[in-house]
């Protein structure tokens, strides 16, 4: 079992250390480098961490069970700034008990650099938040808060400034030499600087804890000037991305040298447009996700308008329903090619986002729901949407534009879901080169377009279509009752985010979306019995775009609600919660949801929350730890990340001794159940 302990001190310091935060195991002290502040300048701050005999603490990937340190260090007063992120110094291997951790003894220094903008003449005050986890036999997470107060002069160097010239010299420097992984597993280092004289050893710490075994062996080779390791890939992992961490070249006297290597994937040498291997079983993935996504509950209310576009296409010719399905399959392929490009950009810039992010955002949800609800509107005859101009035929008209957008909309409500292969697919396609994420990426609209295009092309399926006739204005206003029930679950869904006064938000817009759309729907019979009504249209139009211009404005001033507190013995997701739970020996089940999310929500009810799974948790003592995904977590998009994943649902169950296994996304109680017995 862990011990528990929590260590938080406050007290301001004097010269360049803060108060000791002091446990049985360590003692953390803040510390800089300099002993005044110069604004503009830039001033090392760091967490130094006095270990115990036989206590470590960890480096950014901290292997097969513990978690990496976090510092935050916030400057005010006469100088204002942040901290940017750690230093790491290069760690030690600890390979114990059939685990591998990357870890640092003794006295460790965490460095990070504050670049403080003037503010004012009087003295600079350092605050800093740290966490930090520290093990033997057991590991015990520690947090502190710790303040050091500095006047404003030229930076002298302070007593501690040694230890981040230490700590500078142990970390990793960039590579010189050509780096690349093969798909076997083989990373290789080239270059001028390498032969069997000068490198006897090696090993490599990725950077990435879900990338390769890093318990196994590790086999070197050199040849000429090349030196080769054979890695193990991690159980469930797809290589294909570039590979990073710390290799370490040790020579024939002891010397070690660590480097940073991104090795790019496919054999050294290899042409930077050579498709690595996998490419195209990513691309498999991505058609087959895509296809499943038509059978997904988030696609149904579009299945809806697309129900009504075939039984149209009943009476229509051969080009027509060319037309029809060229115009869907584009807006498909476009919106999937425009969003994997977008979360290639946000990727480049630092974010963390991951498949449905947009639907981490209340301000998207809302005018999603008002445009699913405008839908419904005009499918129960409210109003009519028309190609024609003022004066002409008002009657509602299908076209080119209209199919494409039918396509956008689709892709847009889709989004909360991920079908099998999805998840696999997009995870490989975020990683690759951008040319190849933006091919996987189109892969997924083909495979949600395909059953459209084959019912459009294939001319014994269009004529076993049903006929045009009156039974059509039925079906189209009975089509209208699942886009209703899609409101009610966005609705849901915002309240989770925004809590009530976001619901208050969208059903007041609603109610006045409704009597704008009532409105132009009453402009446009007055037109047909009397004429053109341009000023009553433009005055419904102008009326809509206020509501939800007004609405948006509003919304960013409503906060994100917590996420809920888990009940019934589930336990919210942190990396610690997982490392005390593993540490303890229980086995554990990680849920990974979010409230947008159909497939997590439909899962839950069918085949988490039932008798036999709830039963099984209890009688294996399984830790039930649940990610709360509905608003952005960088935790939570980290460990997915981590795991080849890039949205939910993702499920994982650790037994007690072994590695973790990954579930499929589409759960039954006896697939879970038979998880949970079987990895015993």
């Amino acid at each position: 079992m862990f011990l528990l302990v929590c260590a938080c001190v406050s007290g301001v310091a004097q010269a360049a250390s803060s108060t000791p935060v002091t446990s049985e195991h360590d003692v953390a002290t803040l510390v800089t480098d300099q002993e005044s502040v110069s604004p503009g300048h830039p001033l090392g701050v760091g967490l130094r961490l006095q270990l115990q005999p036989g206590w470590h603490t960890y480096w950014l990937n901290p292997g097969d069970a513990g978690e990496a340190p976090t510092l935050k260090v916030t400057a005010s007063g006469g100088a204002s700034g942040e901290s940017g992120p750690i230093a790491w110094p290069t760690p030690v291997r600890i390979s114990e008990g059939g685990l591998m951790s990357y870890a640092y003894l003794g006295d460790t220094l965490l460095p990070a650099i504050v670049t403080p903008r003037a503010s004012g003449a009087g003295p600079v005050e350092l605050k800093a938040h740290a966490e930090w986890l520290v093990c033997a036999q057991v590991c015990v997470p520690e947090q502190g808060d710790f303040t050091l107060t500095l006047p404003q002069g030229a930076g002298d160097a302070s007593p501690e400034a040694g230890l981040f010239h230490k700590a500078a010299s142990a970390r990793p420097l960039p590579s010189p030499f050509a780096a690349a992984v093969s798909s076997d597993g083989v990373l290789s280092l080239s270059g001028a600087g390498i032969s069997g004289a000068s490198v006897k050893d090696a090993w490599f710490m990725p950077q990435d804890s879900a990338a390769i075994d890093q318990v196994a062996s590790q086999p070197v080779s050199i040849s000429g000037h090349t030196v080769s390791l054979k890695l193990a890939w991690a159980k469930g992992y797809h290589p294909g991305a570039p590979l990073s961490g710390i290799m370490v070249l040790k020579d024939a006297a002891g010397n070690e040298s660590p480097l940073w290597v991104t090795a790019k994937f496919g054999t050294a040498g290899a042409s930077a447009g050579a498709v690595a291997p996998g490419f195209l079983r990513m691309l498999g993935f991505a058609f087959l996700g895509g296809l499943i996504l038509n059978l997904m509950p988030c696609v149904f209310p579009v299945l809806a308008m697309k129900a009504l576009a075939l039984a149209r296409m009943g009476g229509e010719g051969r080009a027509a329903r060319l037309s029809s399905a060229a115009g869907y399959g584009l807006g498909v392929i476009a919106t999937f090619v425009a969003l994997g490009a977008g979360l290639l950009v946000l990727r480049a810039v630092g974010s963390g986002l991951g498949w449905g992010f947009q639907f981490q955002s209340p301000v998207f949800v809302l005018l999603v729901c008002w445009l699913v609800f405008l839908m419904a509107l005009n499918l129960l005859g409210v109003f009519e949407v028309t190609t024609g101009s003022i004066g002409q035929d008002v009657a509602p008209r299908s076209g080119f534009v209209g199919d494409v957008l039918t396509g956008v909309l689709a892709v847009v409500v889709a989004t909360p879901c991920t079908a099998p292969f999805m998840g696999v697919a997009i995870a490989g396609a975020l990683a690759g080169p951008a040319w190849a994420a933006i091919v996987v990426f189109a892969g997924l609209g083909v495979g949600l377009a395909f059953p459209y295009l084959v019912l459009a092309g294939v001319p014994a399926l269009a004529r076993a279509m049903p006929r045009p006739g009156a039974w059509m204005a039925v079906l189209r206003q009975a089509l209208a009752f699942p886009l209703l029930l899609t409101c009610v679950w966005l609705a849901w869904v915002m309240a989770q985010q925004a809590g009530p006064n976001g619901v208050l938000v969208a059903l007041c817009g609603a109610v006045l979306l409704g009597g704008g759309a009532w409105a132009f729907g009453a402009s446009q019979a007055a037109a047909m019995r009397d004429g053109p009504s341009g000023r009553w249209r433009g005055a419904a139009a102008a009326f809509v775009l206020a509501v939800i211009g007004v609405s948006v404005v509003g919304m960013p001033r409503l906060g994100a609600v917590a996420a809920a507190t888990p009940s019934d013995g589930t336990q919210a997701f942190s990396e610690s919660a997982l490392a005390a739970a593993r540490a303890s020996g229980r086995p554990v089940f990680v849920d990974m949801t979010a409230s947008w999310c159909i497939t997590c929500m439909v899962n839950e009810r069918v085949a988490l929350d039932s008798v036999p799974v709830r039963a099984a948790f209890a009688r294996g003592q399984v830790a039930y730890l649940k990610g709360d995904w509905t608003n952005r977590n960088e935790t939570i998009g980290a460990f997915l990340r981590a795991h080849g994943r890039d949205g939910v649902p993702f499920y994982i169950y650790y037994p007690p001794h072994g590695e973790g296994q990954v579930l499929p996304q589409i759960l039954t109680p006896s697939l879970v159940v038979q998880a949970l017995g079987g990895a015993r």
